[in-house]
């Protein structure tokens, strides 16, 4: 560990695979594969792998959200360190280029570690050196720490700025726009690399810089070819920063947007390694598995706008999500007593609820929300409930909550976007041809891979769950008509079993169209025995769990369709067509596991509860697979179930807290 004040303030080092000695790292793949992540409170973050070779676009020292959490740019790609002593030259820095890795720096990674930040040991002959990046919460600025911890004599440390300046679903390549002149004074860079672009700050104290404009090129990110994607990408540099470091000797360099002279970095280390233990020590958890979640939960609450706060649905590309905000809420924000951001969550959602219908989602580049969602709405019943139960908060949800959520329900009677709407046998109908509204929503072009026109019985359960919930907000305050609702909730109970059970097969169909009755195996009935409400009876549920838990059950989560149905895709991997036609057709979705381990503890008692925790606990090893410290958003559908699609998903850790504080009472 980096014997600085940021490591003051946490606690002890957990034994979770987050922790690699040079054996872990070296004769594998793990240096290039495993990938960290800081993030900084607004949508920004830096993020790269162990040994330092961007392998996605999305990687970078400093991106920035402009505008948050959205507006993101990758601005300053990388800072690149070289030792020098006693006329040795050490490279430390780590690059893909056509055919090669250049320069070779990972081969003097000694020890890796992730707590409080990521942190590096680096043993070149006769120096080593310790290095931390952590990125600071509320402000697009990222720390580098470093420590000369060996060396004969004084070292010389060069630092190589490469400048992006680019959003960061974008490449940038070699151009005559880029400013190739930066400003040097007082231990500060300055690089405004184009026009209408934020400047980058790097504060680099008692450093020379030596002036030296330069493009590099062909940079290439293996995850962007092999998700079938342009992978090349030119960087530019304008020069070096040198210092000189006696042994022992500290450094602190902020990377920022913001030039505020005078910040200690060792203090802002500090300060925000306590706060990170001050959310830790907030949400009580005593296990070392669940701690290390809450921190990953961390992560994804950030601010929207000068004020209220969302949930980031995924890094490194998604945005905030209404589906993904309302399933993952009650994990991230109430089993984790963060009630104040729920609530203004909750809030920011409530204001833009149109016709019934929440966001989809936001444009990352701003402009007016998508509202191609089904049941973000109907998911904004349960979160309403569980904040309501976690928080007491009888004023808020009474006032500002229930007001919309009677506006949902009065919507989706006439009906509303889609043909959502609801049916005469009072069970809820959505979908028109070449539109997505459920959560398998994988389009390509014109083709919906699982367009699920008619009643999903996902979303039927929600709607189930919806009345009943909304009948009894009215009863506790004092509407009218709770009891009317209430029976109108009993008819489509009833009236669910009559249309989605399958006697034959002892499960549910997934979707119902008429006459037409979609028999696949998918998880999306297990929310019939999960949400709040349930709608079947201990023979059918125990029937449909029965399925599930033989076909659909992976240690990692659930597939999205069982290995013996027709469509059937075992492994998620290709370019865009070829995984998005796997996305819900057998991958393995993390998220899925907090309803099956609900399910679970409610359906076979203390056992079950025994086999949850295990299940659980079991997840320890993936926090150090792909996404250190997080859960990932999927898997491939058969063994070894290889992490896939974003490396921390908010859904995939939120339902696993919520499991733990409301099911395993930990």
């Amino acid at each position: 560990m980096l014997a600085n004040p940021a490591t003051t303030h946490h606690t002890a080092p957990m034994p979770l695979p987050l922790d690699f000695d040079s054996a872990a790292l070296h004769g594998n793949d793990r240096l290039h594969s495993a990938e960290w992540l800081e993030t900084n409170g607004l949508g920004g973050w830096a993020s790269s792998t162990i040994g330092g070779s961007h392998t996605r676009r999305y990687h970078g020292l400093l991106v920035a959200a402009l505008h948050p959490p959205g507006a993101r740019m990758v601005m300053l790609s990388k800072l690149e360190e070289t030792l020098l002593c006693e006329g040795a030259t050490y490279d430390l820095g780590c690059n893909q280029f056509p055919g090669t890795y250049a320069p070779c720096g990972q081969q003097y990674i000694e020890h890796f570690a992730l707590h409080p930040f990521p942190t590096w040991n680096y043993r070149a002959g006769k120096l080593a050196l310790t290095k931390q990046i952590g990125a600071l919460h509320g402000e697009n600025t990222t720390v580098v720490y470093y420590r000369l911890t060996e060396a004969p004599g004084p070292v010389e440390l060069l630092l190589r700025p490469f400048a992006a300046v680019r959003d960061f679903h974008a490449l940038q390549h070699a151009n005559e726009n880029v400013h190739r002149d930066a400003k040097f004074a007082d231990g500060v860079l300055t690089i405004q690399a184009y026009d209408n672009t934020p400047p980058i700050y790097i504060s680099v104290p008692g450093a020379k810089f030596d002036y030296a404009p330069y493009w590099y090129y062909h940079f290439q990110y293996r995850e962007e070819q092999a998700r079938g994607l342009d992978f090349e990408e030119d960087l530019f540099t304008h020069g070096v920063l040198r210092v000189t470091l006696q042994p022992g000797q500290t450094l602190g360099v902020i990377v920022s947007l913001d030039n505020t002279p005078g910040r200690d970095p060792a203090a802002l280390l500090a300060n925000e390694a306590a706060r990170r233990d001050e959310v830790v020590k907030t949400a009580g958890f005593k296990g070392e598995l669940e701690q290390q979640l809450v921190r990953a939960a961390d992560q994804f609450i950030v601010r929207r706008g000068d004020h209220g706060h969302t949930i980031i649905a995924g890094y490194h590309w998604f945005g905030d999500w209404g589906r993904d905000t309302m399933i993952a809420l009650p994990g991230l924000c109430l089993a984790t007593k963060r009630f104040a951001e729920a609530k203004e969550i909750l809030r920011a959602f409530a204001d833009v609820e149109s016709e019934g219908m929440l966001p989809n989602n936001f444009p990352d580049e701003g402009g007016a929300p998508a509202y191609n969602s089904a049941d973000a709405a109907l998911w904004f019943f349960i979160a309403t409930q569980a904040y309501l139960k976690a928080t007491g908060d009888d004023s808020f949800v009474r006032d500002e909550l229930l007001p919309v959520l009677e506006d949902i329900l009065a919507w989706h009677d006439r009906g509303t976007r889609y043909h959502i709407h609801c049916d005469d046998d009072g069970l809820l109908f959505a979908g028109e041809p070449g539109v997505q509204l459920t959560w398998m929503d994988a389009k390509v072009g014109d083709w919906v891979v699982t367009p699920r026109t008619g009643k999903p019985v996902e979303l039927n359960a929600l709607w189930y769950n919806a009345l009943v919930i909304l009948s009894e907000l009215r009863a506790k305050f004092g509407k009218p008509g709770d009891e009317d609702l209430a029976a109108r909730a009993l008819a489509v109970k009833d009236h669910f079993v009559e249309t989605f059970w399958n006697g034959k097969l002892g499960y549910l169909f997934d979707v119902v169209n008429g006459n037409d009755r979609d028999p696949s195996l998918r998880p999306n009935q297990l929310f019939a025995l999960s949400l709040p409400h349930e709608l079947l009876s201990q023979s059918q549920s125990l029937s449909v769990f029965k399925a599930i838990e033989q076909k659909l059950l992976t240690p990692v989560g659930l597939r999205s369709l069982a290995p013996n149905m027709p469509g059937y895709r075992a492994h998620y991997e290709g370019g865009v067509h070829a995984r998005d036609g796997a996305y819900h057709q057998g991958t393995v979705w993390g998220w899925l596991l907090g309803p099956y381990i609900t399910a679970l503890v409610r359906l076979r008692g203390p056992p079950g509860t025994e086999r949850a925790r295990a299940l659980v606990q079991n997840l320890s090893a993936k926090l150090g697979q792909n996404g250190l410290g997080t859960l990932s958003e999927i898997y491939d559908g058969d063994s070894p179930f290889t992490p896939r699609g974003c490396i921390a998903q908010a859904w995939s850790v939120g339902e696993i807290l919520r499991v733990c504080r409301d099911d395993l009472g930990e």
